[in-house]
């Protein structure tokens, strides 16, 4: 078995020349369809009952008309059909389709392709200066380009859109009695098991080995990918996706140096921070109130030293400048994105195309079914003919998807408030655990375990979510793929991101903030105290969970299931295909390259690949101030990724169907909205879940001598031990080997000698104007500057813009030489005519030219 497999790899493949051909060696195979053929001769059981055999017989002949009414079609429309039954893999048909190039110039002028006629004029640079320095440049990056050349552009260009052609005329509907037939739908009832078109082997041009080589290599990592190329092969739509995310990676690369700079300034400046030497000091006795009831004691604020000094790696002053940069840098990212997608359109002739040219106006297979349904049971009732799906008609799909969506959220939000619970729970366990090296780790060990189990729990929802965002889709019943697409996207975006950052969320904006004070706790079915964040901050929890939570994602979910789970289902095909039964002579022949093709994975679409990365730019941008190495992590996912995708693209999946787009679709939209709202979490992140405010409150309006002295004292609170609730004072008094009298705890309240004992102070309201002035100021201030940013760059590259708008003076002087030479044309033929009359009698058709002064009749100007 294994050494089958080996065989069926796309390496061995590529040596495979067979099934690239129908019979006569002559036409090319540009799309495979695939049926299930009944065995010759079969076994059937005698405990099958007649009357069983006749509804399975029935259903396989219904199964053979419609496939014999659809290939008709397909006739009638001008395609050349091949079947072929006796192929290597049992009970597996296949149907090879070639389009003659007389349908293929028919089909390219309804589809509007165009192909270049002259080479395109270059735009010379007006300085020398500028010159010489794109030269060096140029030079400077040769290494980092691909080695591909442009091989026989005009006609492969066209070749490439080939199969393009045929799949747009096979999923042209084919009108049955009761069931719209599209290819769709022939696949969703079982008609044909697959479609596809073929990898292109050992052909002319070579683009597989040359995608393989320069495009899917882990060592080429360093090097721009071969976008035109990739596009030539799988369509406009695939290769504005690698695009896109060749031009994301190269922008993560000077996040990640900021990133990392602000990173080592945190260590640089770590032994000079005040606060955390305060903390750390050995004189330091302050007393710190118990963490949790009873079990927990009383404990020494020096021992929160390690976690002080680690919170100031991502919680320095240097952290707001990044915040500010990222927002930039995302607003610098999407407007580079603009500008190269333009640039693509324009070299890839998409300036004029609309998505509705092609497909975006057709209806879908199911959305016409339902229609279908609901004339015929109009028909009884009235002759009204039904066109559309109204509201009314939708309108309990829609209750089901807000019901859904809602519930789907709810099962997020109730799966954090139970790791709250595992949380409180484990912490007061740990606490009484006799080991003391356990209860010297209880922060870390409850802080890690439930970010691990965030992490399964996220991969598993995942799942489930893309599967019910699927189901809740097709309940919608969409008129148009590209309607689905999008609806489907929107929903599954929703899930997916709600359960990626409801964990993330609760801990830098809620957890800490609903704990009460010592003596009035909250608390949670009246046994679990509501938990809080260490003298730190929660800073540092946000820290662990968004690195364990963003590297898992990536590590597990988008690479080794990447990498795993085709391969698994390739090896499930084969077993299923029973190829293990064969003898040893017929696995040493050669499969067809259709036969090859059908081990290999169906393509799923985009969305999965999108989505990865759209939450991965969640990760980047949203709690960016909480972790700063975050844009170098997902650097280096990235530059796996891409290979990954790639090897994927090329050598684990179905070659997929090629669609024209001139743009990302609703996924730009979706970043453009991760980016505003980056903007105000990074906001709140820095003014409620970091100290930066309180420090500089404090150094400005309360130090003494307007430094960082005595921020540690200025932060706690006293409480009187006396004043604790009956039953929630700790067991063990004099574990530090004195009776405690005062306790602190970390909040601005009034001192219990105080008029108004445990009162929310005024310091607290002072820290709390400044916070909400500050996400004020700082929301529109970097809002304000993406503006500015949008406005300076442009749209359309300079270049791009002359080359148009040189073009356009072309064409406006063709156009004027062109009717110049009309009118001299049809000027010298009236003065003609004005003398006599033509009569065209080859035609039957009197051809009467008038005099000018009389003007030209109706005749004279059709036939000219």
């Amino acid at each position: 078995n294994v050494g089958l497999l080996k065989a069926l790899t796309p390496e061995e493949n590529t040596q495979c020349q067979h099934g690239l051909y129908f019979q006569d060696g002559q036409r090319r195979v540009d799309y495979v369809l695939t049926y299930p053929v009944k065995k010759p001769g079969g076994g059937r059981s005698c405990r099958h009952s007649g009357r069983d055999e006749q509804t399975v017989n029935g259903h396989e002949d219904h199964k053979a008309f419609r496939r014999e009414e659809f290939e008709g079609k397909l006739r009638d429309m001008g395609l050349e059909l091949e079947k072929d039954e006796d192929a290597k893999i049992p009970g597996v048909g296949f149907v090879k389709i070639h389009a003659p190039w007389n349908i293929l110039c028919r089909e390219a002028e309804l589809m509007k392709l165009k192909m270049p006629t002259k080479k395109v004029y270059e735009v010379k640079q007006s300085s020398g200066v500028m010159e010489k320095i794109s030269s060096l440049v140029s030079k400077a990056l040769e290494p980092l380009h691909p080695h591909v050349e442009e091989l026989h552009f005009n006609l492969s260009q066209f070749y490439g859109k080939k199969w393009t052609l045929v799949i747009y005329i096979s999923h042209i509907n084919t009108c049955l009695c009761f069931v719209s037939a599209g290819i769709t739908s022939l696949l969703g009832s079982g008609v044909y098991t697959a479609a596809y078109p073929l990898h292109d082997v050992n052909t002319d041009d070579c683009f597989l080995q040359l995608l393989y080589e320069e495009w899917a290599n882990y060592g080429v990592f360093y090097k721009y990918q071969p976008i035109g190329l990739v596009r030539k092969y799988f369509g406009e739509k695939i290769g504005l996706y690698f695009a896109w995310l060749g031009l994301y990676t190269q922008m993560l690369i000077p996040a990640s140096l900021v990133g990392v700079i602000v990173f080592l300034y945190g260590c640089a400046t770590v032994d000079d921070n005040i606060p955390s030497m305060e903390i750390c000091h050995p004189k330091n006795n302050i007393t710190m109130c118990p963490l949790c009831d009873r079990v927990c004691s009383y404990w020494k604020l020096s021992t929160a030293c390690g976690t002080a000094r680690a919170s100031h790696l991502f919680d320095n002053p240097a952290t707001v400048f990044f915040s500010i940069f990222m927002a930039l840098w995302a607003a610098m990212f999407m407007e580079h994105w603009k500008r190269r997608q333009m640039r693509l359109n324009y070299e890839w002739d998409l300036t004029g195309f609309e998505d509705e040219e092609v497909s975006g106006d057709h209806p879908r297979a199911e959305y016409e079914f339902r229609v279908m349904q609901k004339s015929m049971c109009k028909d009884q009732k009235s002759q009204h003919k039904v066109e559309k799906l109204t509201f009314q008609d939708r309108l309990p799909a829609y209750m089901t998807n807000i019901v859904m969506m809602l519930l789907m959220i709810g099962v997020t939000f109730a799966i954090v408030f139970g790791v709250i619970l595992y949380r409180i729970s484990t912490k007061a366990a740990l606490h009484m655990s006799s080991n003391p090296i356990t209860r010297n780790h209880v922060q870390l060990t409850v802080k890690t375990t439930a970010a691990i189990i965030n992490l399964v729990v996220i991969l598993i929802l995942d799942e489930v979510y893309g599967a019910v965002a699927r189901w809740l889709t097709v309940l919608e019943v969409p008129k148009t793929d590209k309607s689905f697409e999008e609806r489907l996207i929107f929903k599954t975006f929703i899930l997916k991101f709600f359960n990626a950052f409801t964990p993330i969320i609760y801990i830098a904006f809620f957890r800490g903030r609903l704990v009460g004070r010592p003596g009035s706790y909250l608390y949670v079915f009246e046994s679990y105290r509501m938990e809080e964040c260490t003298h730190g901050g929660c800073l540092m929890e946000l820290c662990i969970q968004l690195s364990i939570t963003m590297l898992g994602k990536q590590l597990i979910q988008n690479n080794l299931f990447e990498i795993g789970v085709p391969k698994l289902k390739k090896l499930i095909r084969y077993v299923r295909s029973k190829q293990g039964t064969f003898q040893e002579e017929e696995r040493q022949k050669k499969l067809m390259r259709y036969e090859t093709d059908h081990f290999l994975e169906p393509f799923a679409g985009l969305t999965p690949e999108y989505m990865e990365m759209i939450i991965q730019f969640g990760f980047v941008t949203l709690f960016v101030a909480s972790f700063p190495l975050a844009p170098l992590f997902a650097l280096l996912n990235n530059i796996i990724e891409i290979r990954l995708d790639a090897k994927k693209f090329v050598a684990e999946l179905r070659r997929p169907v090629a669609a024209r787009a001139k743009d990302i679709g609703i996924w730009y939209n979706i970043l453009r909205g991760v980016a505003k709202v980056a903007v105000i979490i990074n906001a709140f992140v820095i003014s409620f879940t970091s100290d930066f405010i309180p420090r500089m409150v404090y150094q400005y309006m309360y130090s003494p001598d307007g430094s960082m002295h005595g921020f540690v004292n200025h932060t706690l609170s006293y409480f009187n031990v006396s004043h604790f609730q009956d039953g929630k004072e700790t067991m063990d008094p004099l574990q530090l080997g004195y009776p405690v009298e005062i306790c602190r705890y970390k909040d601005y309240r009034e001192p219990p000698w105080s008029a108004t004992p445990y009162e929310i102070s005024k310091e607290f309201w002072a820290v709390l104007a400044v916070r909400l002035a500050f996400v004020i100021v700082f929301q529109n201030v970097v809002l304000l500057m993406n503006d500015i940013v949008d406005w300076l760059i442009p749209d359309i590259p300079k270049d791009i813009s002359l080359q148009m708008h040189k073009e356009k003076i072309l064409l406006v002087d063709l156009f004027m030489k062109e009717e110049q030479g009309k009118v001299h044309i049809l000027e010298s033929r009236v003065t003609t005519g004005g003398k006599e009359k033509c009569s065209r009698s080859n035609n039957n058709n009197n051809c009467t030219m008038a005099h000018p002064r009389s003007g030209l009749n109706n005749n004279s100007t059709k036939s000219f």
